[in-house]
């Protein structure tokens, strides 16, 4: 399961920000399970790393995926 990071919304206090474990499935949390204030949940990156070696050539891409101009394969043109 998940872990989300939500944040208070009240604009007259600083937001606080804190963590909650819930399906993906389940619609974002409006209000503090606990305190009731309102809150909202905030988007953040996922943690990705390519290494050096990891990312083909765009040279690579344009003999081995074939398709538009841009030589991605993507079929964009």
């Amino acid at each position: 399961m998940p872990t989300y990071i939500y944040e208070t919304t009240d604009e007259t206090k600083p937001p606080r920000h804190f963590e909650i474990r819930q399906s993906m499935k389940d619609e974002p949390l409006t209000k503090h399970p606990e305190t009731g204030d309102t809150i909202r949940r905030v988007i953040t990156g996922g943690f990705g790393y390519m290494g050096k070696g990891n990312a083909p050539r765009h040279a690579d891409m344009q003999r081995n995926m074939g398709g538009g101009s841009c030589g991605t394969g993507c079929g964009c043109h």
